[in-house]
């Protein structure tokens, strides 16, 4: 298999670019050489890397090159904070997967797989499955939405199999900063204390390796026209999570947990139902939360003696 991924430099696109080495696929990975993550894409023979930012992929040709079988769409901008109602720039993302689809055409994929978000359903109690009605409540998540709809139809169009993922917490090694886990060893590790809410939401957190092995997965066994929650559908009270992130980082610190008031929108429920991904696919995930962050501290570890 030859795989083309666009936006490989965090937690998910890393850990699948490491499993398709290791099941000895070709990869193709575009990014900006301008960021400092892209120096952190394996230098492997085969793995090849192109400097492609998103508004530059109309103008990449690949001339002479073979054909490539799957096309991933990681790549997004404006993913936290204020940015996610950024209706401007939302809307680009938009158009950028629609560029996606086309460039996924000309190098010859027959399969596109979109990385979408919960962000497109809003706030739901109750498992995600891919029947579950969408009330997107930011333009991140109505953006993801109209992504997904609208490459779904261009794929169909230009005879391409299309899959769409749903993904929920992925937690792992290239991890951002911001996020949950990374934030809270960081905090850890430089001996700062971490102030959390009362954590009685309950969430769903994958590894990416798992992660990982469900792109592989979807690319050889998903269907045409599909949505697939992913997760680990074995969701848990965040104030568990950050106890096991605080007994294996450091026992003795303090984790603040109850100190930061909930936000008026806070979701409360968080869990992905992957019955339809385990039928079609055979996934299961392998992973504990436990494994995952002690994977993830060795790396962080190893990350921050390289810098050292």
């Amino acid at each position: 298999m030859r795989a083309v991924i666009n936006g490989a430099t965090g937690a998910v696109g890393m850990a699948l670019i490491r499993e398709l080495i290791a099941e000895g696929h070709e990869v193709l990975v575009l990014c900006r050489e301008s960021s400092p993550r892209s120096k952190n894409i394996p230098k492997h023979s085969l793995v090849k890397k192109i400097d492609c930012p998103l508004d530059k992929m109309r103008e990449l040709s690949l001339d002479g090159d073979a054909a490539y079988d799957i096309f991933y769409h990681f790549a997004w901008e404006g993913t936290t904070g204020e940015a996610r109602n950024d209706m401007y720039l939302q809307n680009r993302n938009v158009t950028y997967t629609l560029d996606a689809v086309a460039l996924a055409s000309r190098l010859g994929c027959k399969t596109f797989i979109g990385a979408g978000s919960q962000a497109e359903y809003g706030r739901v109690e109750g498992k995600l499955t891919p029947k579950t009605p969408t009330f997107p409540e930011n333009g991140y998540g109505i953006a993801k939405l109209c992504a997904s709809q609208m490459s779904r139809i261009m794929c169909a169009t230009l005879g391409m199999r299309h899959i769409w993922t749903r993904i929920l917490s992925v937690y792992g090694p290239n991890d951002t900063q911001n996020s949950m886990v990374m934030s809270t060893i960081r905090k850890l590790k430089s001996g700062e204390k971490p102030s959390f809410t009362a954590g009685e939401q309950i969430w769903d957190y994958l590894y990416s390796g798992d992660a990982a092995k469900a792109f592989i997965a979807l690319a050889e066994k998903g269907r045409d026209g599909e949505i697939y929650c992913l997760g680990s559908g074995a969701p848990q009270k965040l104030c568990e999570y950050i106890k096991t992130i605080g007994r294996l980082t450091d026992p003795t610190a303090e984790l603040g947990i109850g100190e930061v008031p909930y936000a008026e929108k806070q979701v409360m429920y968080l869990c992905a139902d992957i019955e339809a991904l385990t039928a079609d696919t055979g996934f299961v995930p392998q992973t504990s939360f436990e494994d995952g962050i002690k994977e993830t501290l060795a790396w962080y570890d190893e990350t921050a003696c390289n810098k050292n």
